[in-house]
Protein backbone atom coordinates (compact mmCIF):
# COMPACT_ATOMS: atom_id res chain seq x y z
CA UNK A 1 0.00 0.00 0.00
CA UNK A 2 1.26 3.89 -0.84
CA UNK A 3 0.60 5.80 2.40
CA UNK A 4 0.94 9.35 2.71
CA UNK A 5 2.20 10.18 6.48
CA UNK A 6 1.82 13.76 7.61
CA UNK A 7 3.89 14.76 10.60
CA UNK A 8 6.38 11.93 9.34
CA UNK A 9 9.49 13.79 10.51
CA UNK A 10 8.37 13.71 14.00
CA UNK A 11 9.49 11.88 16.41
CA UNK A 12 6.60 8.58 16.05
CA UNK A 13 6.29 9.60 12.89
CA UNK A 14 9.68 8.74 11.35
CA UNK A 15 9.65 5.57 13.37
CA UNK A 16 5.80 4.47 11.67
CA UNK A 17 7.45 5.67 8.67
CA UNK A 18 10.72 2.97 9.17
CA UNK A 19 7.76 0.43 10.40
CA UNK A 20 5.62 0.63 7.18
CA UNK A 21 8.87 0.33 5.01
CA UNK A 22 10.04 -2.75 6.81
CA UNK A 23 6.55 -4.09 6.15
CA UNK A 24 6.49 -3.58 2.43
CA UNK A 25 4.87 -0.53 2.18
CA UNK A 26 5.87 2.44 -0.08
CA UNK A 27 5.98 5.67 2.12
CA UNK A 28 5.38 9.35 1.53
CA UNK A 29 6.53 12.03 3.82
CA UNK A 30 4.42 15.29 4.07
CA UNK A 31 6.04 17.53 7.04
CA UNK A 32 6.72 21.52 7.52
CA UNK A 33 9.51 20.91 9.41
CA UNK A 34 8.68 23.26 12.08
CA UNK A 35 8.81 20.20 14.88
CA UNK A 36 10.18 17.71 12.37
CA UNK A 37 13.98 16.65 11.33
CA UNK A 38 14.81 16.32 7.80
CA UNK A 39 17.49 13.85 8.87
CA UNK A 40 14.66 11.85 10.32
CA UNK A 41 13.01 10.82 7.15
CA UNK A 42 14.25 7.07 6.29
CA UNK A 43 15.71 7.48 2.62
CA UNK A 44 13.59 4.96 1.21
CA UNK A 45 10.43 7.39 1.56
CA UNK A 46 9.09 10.25 -0.59
CA UNK A 47 9.86 13.44 0.99
CA UNK A 48 7.47 16.70 0.50
CA UNK A 49 8.05 19.42 2.64
CA UNK A 50 4.55 20.92 2.56
CA UNK A 51 2.16 22.47 5.24
CA UNK A 52 -1.58 21.04 5.67
CA UNK A 53 -3.44 24.04 5.32
CA UNK A 54 -2.29 24.52 1.24
CA UNK A 55 -5.12 22.29 0.71
CA UNK A 56 -3.74 22.70 -3.80
CA UNK A 57 -0.21 21.22 -2.41
CA UNK A 58 -1.86 18.15 -0.62
CA UNK A 59 -4.46 17.23 -3.59
CA UNK A 60 -1.68 17.07 -6.00
CA UNK A 61 0.94 15.08 -4.12
CA UNK A 62 -2.41 12.40 -3.08
CA UNK A 63 -3.10 12.25 -6.31
CA UNK A 64 0.54 12.17 -8.11
CA UNK A 65 1.90 9.84 -5.77
CA UNK A 66 -1.10 7.70 -6.39
CA UNK A 67 -2.02 7.35 -2.25
CA UNK A 68 -4.28 4.95 -0.99
CA UNK A 69 -3.91 5.55 2.21
CA UNK A 70 -3.27 8.20 4.63
CA UNK A 71 -1.62 8.24 8.38
CA UNK A 72 -2.43 12.03 9.89
CA UNK A 73 0.32 12.69 12.89
CA UNK A 74 1.16 16.03 11.85
CA UNK A 75 -0.25 18.24 15.58
CA UNK A 76 0.80 20.62 18.18
CA UNK A 77 0.72 18.47 20.86
CA UNK A 78 1.92 20.45 23.78
CA UNK A 79 -0.83 21.03 26.76
CA UNK A 80 0.69 23.57 28.70
CA UNK A 81 0.59 25.77 25.42
CA UNK A 82 -2.84 24.85 24.47
CA UNK A 83 -3.96 26.50 27.64
CA UNK A 84 -1.97 29.51 26.93
CA UNK A 85 -3.01 29.69 22.97
CA UNK A 86 -5.63 27.75 22.14
CA UNK A 87 -5.96 29.16 18.80
CA UNK A 88 -3.07 27.33 17.21
CA UNK A 89 -4.34 23.83 18.26
CA UNK A 90 -7.75 24.49 17.31
CA UNK A 91 -5.99 25.79 13.60
CA UNK A 92 -3.85 23.06 13.37
CA UNK A 93 -5.38 19.94 14.90
CA UNK A 94 -8.72 20.85 13.58
CA UNK A 95 -8.59 23.24 10.76
CA UNK A 96 -5.93 21.97 8.98
CA UNK A 97 -7.05 17.88 9.86
CA UNK A 98 -10.52 19.33 7.46
CA UNK A 99 -8.55 20.51 4.86
CA UNK A 100 -6.49 17.51 4.87
CA UNK A 101 -9.71 15.45 4.74
CA UNK A 102 -11.18 17.61 2.11
CA UNK A 103 -7.98 17.02 -0.47
CA UNK A 104 -8.40 13.15 0.65
CA UNK A 105 -12.23 13.54 -0.43
CA UNK A 106 -11.18 15.15 -4.04
CA UNK A 107 -9.00 12.30 -4.73
CA UNK A 108 -11.06 9.43 -3.66
CA UNK A 109 -8.65 8.81 -0.88
CA UNK A 110 -10.91 7.00 1.86
CA UNK A 111 -8.65 5.44 4.46
CA UNK A 112 -7.20 7.24 7.09
CA UNK A 113 -4.93 6.17 10.45
CA UNK A 114 -5.42 9.13 13.14
CA UNK A 115 -2.67 10.21 15.77
CA UNK A 116 -4.71 10.47 18.72
CA UNK A 117 -4.40 10.39 22.40
CA UNK A 118 -5.57 9.55 25.78
CA UNK A 119 -6.06 13.53 26.50
CA UNK A 120 -9.25 12.90 25.33
CA UNK A 121 -10.26 10.94 28.95
CA UNK A 122 -9.13 13.84 30.90
CA UNK A 123 -9.09 12.29 34.22
CA UNK A 124 -10.82 9.19 34.58
CA UNK A 125 -11.76 7.62 37.67
CA UNK A 126 -11.51 3.92 36.90
CA UNK A 127 -8.37 2.08 35.54
CA UNK A 128 -7.20 0.98 33.61
CA UNK A 129 -9.24 3.00 30.52
CA UNK A 130 -11.13 1.14 27.86
CA UNK A 131 -12.71 3.29 24.77
CA UNK A 132 -16.25 3.90 26.40
CA UNK A 133 -14.73 5.33 29.33
CA UNK A 134 -16.53 8.81 29.50
CA UNK A 135 -14.63 11.71 27.01
CA UNK A 136 -13.96 14.76 29.44
CA UNK A 137 -10.85 16.37 27.95
CA UNK A 138 -9.11 19.09 30.76
CA UNK A 139 -7.12 20.87 28.52
CA UNK A 140 -7.91 22.81 24.03
CA UNK A 141 -5.15 19.88 23.21
CA UNK A 142 -7.26 16.92 24.58
CA UNK A 143 -10.06 18.79 23.10
CA UNK A 144 -9.02 18.94 19.79
CA UNK A 145 -8.01 15.82 19.32
CA UNK A 146 -11.14 14.84 20.09
CA UNK A 147 -13.36 18.00 18.23
CA UNK A 148 -11.28 15.95 15.04
CA UNK A 149 -12.18 12.10 16.03
CA UNK A 150 -16.42 13.50 16.66
CA UNK A 151 -16.05 14.83 12.84
CA UNK A 152 -14.07 11.63 11.34
CA UNK A 153 -17.52 9.74 12.36
CA UNK A 154 -19.70 12.05 10.19
CA UNK A 155 -17.17 11.89 7.39
CA UNK A 156 -17.55 8.16 7.93
CA UNK A 157 -21.35 8.25 7.68
CA UNK A 158 -21.56 10.80 4.80
CA UNK A 159 -18.69 9.74 2.14
CA UNK A 160 -17.39 5.96 3.44
CA UNK A 161 -14.60 7.44 4.67
CA UNK A 162 -12.85 4.71 7.40
CA UNK A 163 -10.90 5.92 9.52
CA UNK A 164 -9.46 4.05 13.17
CA UNK A 165 -8.33 6.80 16.10
CA UNK A 166 -5.00 5.05 17.66
CA UNK A 167 -4.93 6.91 21.02
CA UNK A 168 -1.73 6.93 22.34
CA UNK A 169 -0.51 6.75 25.78
CA UNK A 170 3.26 7.81 26.65
CA UNK A 171 5.01 7.46 23.38
CA UNK A 172 8.69 6.63 24.68
CA UNK A 173 12.13 5.29 23.73
CA UNK A 174 13.62 4.77 19.96
CA UNK A 175 14.38 2.91 17.24
CA UNK A 176 18.25 2.42 16.13
CA UNK A 177 18.52 5.63 13.78
CA UNK A 178 14.80 7.50 14.88
CA UNK A 179 14.82 9.45 18.66
CA UNK A 180 13.29 12.04 20.23
CA UNK A 181 15.05 15.46 19.69
CA UNK A 182 12.30 18.25 20.63
CA UNK A 183 12.89 21.74 21.40
CA UNK A 184 11.09 21.85 24.08
CA UNK A 185 11.13 18.66 25.66
CA UNK A 186 8.68 18.34 28.06
CA UNK A 187 8.63 14.66 28.18
CA UNK A 188 9.82 12.71 31.30
CA UNK A 189 12.44 10.31 29.76
CA UNK A 190 14.37 12.05 27.45
CA UNK A 191 14.72 14.53 30.22
CA UNK A 192 15.71 12.28 32.63
CA UNK A 193 18.10 10.72 30.39
CA UNK A 194 19.47 14.80 29.99
CA UNK A 195 20.22 14.95 33.43
CA UNK A 196 22.56 11.34 32.73
CA UNK A 197 24.39 12.61 30.28
CA UNK A 198 25.39 15.97 32.32
CA UNK A 199 23.03 18.41 30.22
CA UNK A 200 21.25 19.12 32.82
CA UNK A 201 21.79 19.40 36.91
CA UNK A 202 18.49 17.69 37.87
CA UNK A 203 14.93 17.00 36.27
CA UNK A 204 11.90 18.41 37.64
CA UNK A 205 9.13 15.94 39.82
CA UNK A 206 6.11 17.80 39.20
CA UNK A 207 3.96 16.72 42.49
CA UNK A 208 4.75 14.64 45.29
CA UNK A 209 1.93 13.97 46.88
CA UNK A 210 -0.45 12.17 44.94
CA UNK A 211 -2.43 9.50 45.79
CA UNK A 212 0.18 6.63 44.53
CA UNK A 213 2.21 4.18 46.43
CA UNK A 214 5.41 6.38 46.26
CA UNK A 215 3.28 9.86 45.75
CA UNK A 216 4.47 10.47 41.84
CA UNK A 217 2.57 10.28 39.06
CA UNK A 218 1.84 6.98 37.64
CA UNK A 219 1.77 6.81 33.46
CA UNK A 220 1.72 4.07 30.41
CA UNK A 221 4.90 3.93 28.83
CA UNK A 222 5.00 2.67 25.18
CA UNK A 223 7.88 1.64 23.43
CA UNK A 224 7.47 4.15 19.93
CA UNK A 225 8.57 0.88 17.93
CA UNK A 226 5.31 -1.06 19.54
CA UNK A 227 3.28 2.09 18.33
CA UNK A 228 4.45 2.09 14.91
CA UNK A 229 3.45 -1.42 14.69
CA UNK A 230 0.03 -0.71 15.65
CA UNK A 231 -0.57 2.20 13.01
CA UNK A 232 1.18 -0.85 10.08
CA UNK A 233 -1.84 -3.15 11.37
CA UNK A 234 -4.35 -0.56 11.62
CA UNK A 235 -4.07 -0.14 7.81
CA UNK A 236 -5.91 -3.93 7.46
CA UNK A 237 -8.75 -2.81 9.19
CA UNK A 238 -10.11 0.09 7.19
CA UNK A 239 -11.35 -2.05 4.14
CA UNK A 240 -13.91 -3.13 6.30
CA UNK A 241 -14.67 -0.78 9.31
CA UNK A 242 -14.27 2.53 11.33
CA UNK A 243 -12.66 1.76 14.57
CA UNK A 244 -11.23 3.24 17.73
CA UNK A 245 -8.10 1.88 19.75
CA UNK A 246 -6.24 2.51 23.05
CA UNK A 247 -2.49 2.02 22.81
CA UNK A 248 -0.51 1.21 26.10
CA UNK A 249 0.32 -1.51 27.93
CA UNK A 250 -2.46 -1.92 30.72
CA UNK A 251 0.26 -0.94 33.25
CA UNK A 252 2.40 1.94 34.78
CA UNK A 253 5.46 3.17 36.58
CA UNK A 254 5.95 6.49 38.42
CA UNK A 255 8.26 8.88 37.94
CA UNK A 256 9.78 7.99 40.63
CA UNK A 257 9.96 4.55 39.30
CA UNK A 258 11.23 5.99 35.79
CA UNK A 259 14.26 8.04 37.49
CA UNK A 260 15.19 5.00 39.35
CA UNK A 261 15.07 2.61 36.76
CA UNK A 262 17.48 5.27 34.25
CA UNK A 263 19.72 5.35 37.08
CA UNK A 264 20.24 1.52 36.68
CA UNK A 265 20.53 1.63 33.24
CA UNK A 266 22.72 4.53 32.35
CA UNK A 267 24.73 4.00 35.73
CA UNK A 268 24.71 7.35 36.38
CA UNK A 269 23.16 9.63 39.43
CA UNK A 270 20.23 11.31 38.40
CA UNK A 271 19.28 14.58 40.64
CA UNK A 272 15.76 15.46 40.72
CA UNK A 273 14.00 18.33 42.38
CA UNK A 274 10.45 18.91 43.84
CA UNK A 275 8.48 21.41 41.75
CA UNK A 276 4.47 22.25 42.28
CA UNK A 277 2.15 19.79 40.53
CA UNK A 278 0.94 20.72 37.09
CA UNK A 279 -2.32 21.75 36.40
CA UNK A 280 -4.44 19.15 34.84
CA UNK A 281 -2.12 16.24 35.64
CA UNK A 282 -4.31 13.49 36.80
CA UNK A 283 -2.46 10.61 39.14
CA UNK A 284 -2.87 7.50 37.11
CA UNK A 285 -3.09 7.15 33.48
CA UNK A 286 -2.90 3.74 32.43
CA UNK A 287 -4.63 2.69 29.13
CA UNK A 288 -6.64 -1.07 28.68
CA UNK A 289 -5.23 -2.47 25.35
CA UNK A 290 -7.23 -5.36 25.22
CA UNK A 291 -9.61 -3.97 22.35
CA UNK A 292 -6.46 -3.78 19.81
CA UNK A 293 -4.68 -7.06 21.02
CA UNK A 294 -7.94 -9.16 20.39
CA UNK A 295 -9.01 -6.90 16.64
CA UNK A 296 -5.80 -6.65 15.55
CA UNK A 297 -3.55 -9.29 17.12
CA UNK A 298 -1.18 -6.38 18.20
CA UNK A 299 1.22 -8.26 20.29
CA UNK A 300 3.77 -5.82 22.14
CA UNK A 301 7.74 -6.53 21.69
CA UNK A 302 8.91 -3.77 23.86
CA UNK A 303 6.90 -3.33 27.05
CA UNK A 304 9.72 -3.68 29.95
CA UNK A 305 10.76 0.01 30.89
CA UNK A 306 14.30 -0.94 31.21
CA UNK A 307 14.24 -1.70 27.44
CA UNK A 308 12.05 1.46 26.85
CA UNK A 309 14.95 3.59 28.56
CA UNK A 310 18.15 1.76 27.05
CA UNK A 311 16.75 2.20 23.73
CA UNK A 312 16.13 6.21 24.37
CA UNK A 313 19.89 6.04 25.89
CA UNK A 314 21.32 4.71 23.00
CA UNK A 315 20.22 6.80 20.67
CA UNK A 316 20.89 9.69 22.58
CA UNK A 317 24.56 8.33 23.60
CA UNK A 318 24.55 8.34 19.62
CA UNK A 319 23.26 11.51 18.89
CA UNK A 320 24.15 13.98 21.79
CA UNK A 321 23.03 16.95 19.74
CA UNK A 322 19.94 15.15 18.20
CA UNK A 323 19.62 15.19 14.46
CA UNK A 324 21.53 17.02 12.08
CA UNK A 325 20.37 20.59 11.36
Amino acid sequence: MKVLVTGGAGYIGSVVVEQLLKHGHAAVVFDNLSKGHAAAIAPEAVFVQGDLCDRELLTRVLAEQQIEAVIHMAASSLVGESVKQPHLYFENNLVAGVTLLGAMLETGVKKLVFSSTAAVYGAPETMPITEDAPLAPTNPYGESKLAFERLLRWYDEAYSLRYVSLRYFNAAGASERCGEDHAPETHLIPNVLRVAAGKDEYVNVFGENYPTPDGTCIRDYIHVIDLADAHVLALHVLDKRSEIYNLGYGSGYSVAEVVEMARQVTGNWISTEAAPRRAGDPPVLIASPDKIMRDLGWNPRHSELDQIIASAWRWHQAHPNGYEK
